[in-house]
């Protein structure tokens, strides 16, 4: 069922939609239900029923709103009724390079094209701004693909009255404005449109005949690109890649050929790409990617791989090394636990489609890509958007230290009978805050990733969580962790909503490496003290139930709360009395600045 794997069967997923939606929808999982709108400057049914499935692939169950043809301006700037009513969750606004309204014509003076450059780009920026004033969510911005002809030749792309270098400037002002705004994205069909080739991308014949921007073929490259970013903003992306190591990270079988037999490195024939796909693969760490080894191999010969002179992952870029003869899919699920990681946000890259099957089979919530021909292992990984960025968190630069650190932690507990003369050996450190403007982007990425340790389920773009903590209706608080092994960094969200005497728990998160610590405990009591000096009598907690939150079932009842109320879908609603709160005892050194 892995559709959407690359490169994507487009003639399937054009020809079979319909059973495609409905083998996606029969999945046994816990939907994010979203409303998207898009706006289009071109016919979009297609485009629609492709991100349909594409978002479906990743968990969400998503509603429509589609503009009429080419009224993309009109909905944004007056809105209507259907649409206002609609709140959307994102907004897609899928325009294309005919939707410029004027060009520079040869008689043009060099500053009558920059005033038309900037007269462009306004009417699009104040559409982008009526939309967030209205809607107050995520948008998606097409950024423009090549016109069909160069009226000067080479000299288009660089002559200021040429199209190609009147849209390379126009784009360019967009990406400025993408890196001012929070919740702005740009979806890159400039990109697809070359990777899918430009002669091809530019038949007219669909615009034509169907007021397509592109071919029909095309369109689900467009819409996975889309998804993409929408997963992304909603935390849905992968964290690791494990990796095999003969025949993947280098050619050759290290265990016969020997270390120095393994091609890796420009000198060796057939060296250069996998050279060049560990120089990937240690890139994806900068993004917050962590890797780890998963091969059927002596330890002591992966070992000599690894410090193989001329390759570029070494043994400690790994958060973790599973080189036996135990099986694949047993050691992705050592991996799991040992870094407290779900195996849905894996993926296992291996050049064996006997050992690719295997885990398919056994694991079917790990990501498995095709990797046939090494000269295509990058292209695979990249093209599959596992890792798309949406935004990038300091804690994010740090990853592997992270996790090496957690796998460390756990290894240290197993040295100590008590558990609280554990907890006091990791002289922990916590600096409890509220929602600052440096740590908004992580405690919005916090609000989408975190599932296991997660109250209210409530997912919030940048904006929510600016808007909380803008607001004097709310008590914003977050959480770091610093212990001997390791700065966590910002790894715990609470959120609540005054209501007269009353404080509301409308957020409460915490990542799941930092567990069972007494974290909860601090926020818990850090948090009632806040609500005491706020004149604070009562506070609700809510409970929503997940597929994967059951472990906070009775976090409410194990700090104090009576339950107030149960409804049949085995959501919660409990109540705590702020005076009669007894401040719980935790092992952390606490620094509070809110």
């Amino acid at each position: 069922m892995d559709y959407f794997s690359y490169p994507l069967d487009t003639k399937t997923l054009l020809r079979k939609k319909i059973a495609i939606k409905k083998e996606l929808r029969e999945q046994d999982i816990v939907w994010t239900e979203k409303r998207v709108a898009v706006l289009g400057g071109s016919t979009t049914n297609e485009i629609v029923d492709q991100l349909e499935l594409a978002l479906l692939y990743y968990g969400i169950k998503a509603k429509f709103y589609q503009s009429e043809y080419g009224k993309f301006w009109e909905d944004a700037m007056f809105g209507n009724e259907i649409l206002d009513s609609f709140c959307p969750d994102i907004i897609f606004i899928h325009t294309s390079w005919r939707n410029i309204l004027r060009y520079p014509e040869i008689k043009n003076s060099s500053e009558e094209v920059s005033d038309m450059l900037k007269d462009e780009f306004a009417r699009y920026e104040t559409m982008w701004a009526a939309l967030k004033s209205k809607f107050s969510c995520p948008i998606i911005q097409n950024n423009f693909d090549r016109p069909n002809y160069r009226l000067m030749g080479n000299r288009d792309i660089w002559d200021h009255r040429g199209r190609s270098n009147y849209i390379f400037n126009l784009n360019s002002m967009l990406y400025d404005y993408a890196k001012s705004q929070s919740s702005f994205y740009i979806n890159d069909i400039d990109y697809i449109a070359q990777e899918y080739g430009l002669a091809q991308w530019s038949d007219s014949v669909y615009w034509n005949m169907y007021k397509y921007a592109c071919p029909m073929n095309a369109i689900p490259y467009v819409s996975f690109s889309v998804a993409n970013i929408i997963k992304s903003i909603f935390g849905k992306n992968k964290k690791l890649l494990a990796l095999d190591l003969d025949n993947t990270l280098w050619g050759g079988v290290v265990g016969d050929d020997g270390v120095e037999g393994i091609k890796i490195g420009s000198e060796i024939p057939k060296g250069q790409v996998f050279y060049e796909f560990q120089r990937y693969c240690k890139d994806l760490q900068q993004i917050g990617v962590v890797l780890a080894v998963d091969s059927k191999n002596d330890e002591e010969n992966a070992l000599s791989g690894l410090n193989h002179p001329d390759g570029v992952l070494k043994p400690e870029d790994f958060v973790s090394i599973k080189a036996n003869w135990n099986t694949k899919d047993q050691n992705l699920r050592e991996i799991s636990e040992e870094l407290s990681l779900g195996m849905d946000s894996f993926v296992f890259a291996d050049d064996n489609p006997a050992e690719r099957e295997i885990v398919s089979k056994q694991l079917p919530m790990v990501s498995v890509p095709a990797m046939d021909g090494a000269e295509k292992y990058i292209q695979i990984l990249d093209r599959s958007g596992y890792f798309e960025v949406t935004g990038i968190s300091d804690e994010d630069l740090s990853k592997t230290s992270q996790y090496k650190a957690r796998a460390e932690a756990k290894t240290a507990q197993a040295s100590f009978g008590n558990y609280e003369e554990y907890l006091e050996s990791l002289e922990m450190r916590a600096e409890i805050t509220g929602f600052e403007p440096i740590s908004i982007q992580r405690v919005a990425q916090l609000t989408n990733k975190s599932n296991q340790f997660n109250l209210t389920t409530l997912r919030c773009s940048e904006d929510d969580i600016r808007r909380m903590q803008d607001s004097q209706n709310y008590i914003c608080l977050c959480g770091r962790l610093i212990d001997k092994f390791a700065d966590n960094g910002i790894v715990t969200v609470v959120s609540g909503e005054i209501m007269g005497d009353a404080l509301h728990i409308r957020l409460w998160l915490m990542s799941c490496r930092v567990l069972k610590r007494g974290l909860e405990d601090l926020m818990m009591n850090v948090l009632l003290e806040k609500a005491r000096d706020r004149g604070i009598k009562r506070v609700y907690g809510y409970y929503y139930p997940t597929s994967k939150n059951n472990m906070v079932k009775d976090f409410y009842e194990n700090v104090g709360f009576t339950l107030e109320k149960e409804n049949a879908d085995g959501s919660t609603i409990w109540l705590l009395d702020v005076l009669s709160y007894v401040p719980k005892l935790t092992t952390i050194e606490c620094k509070s600045d809110t």
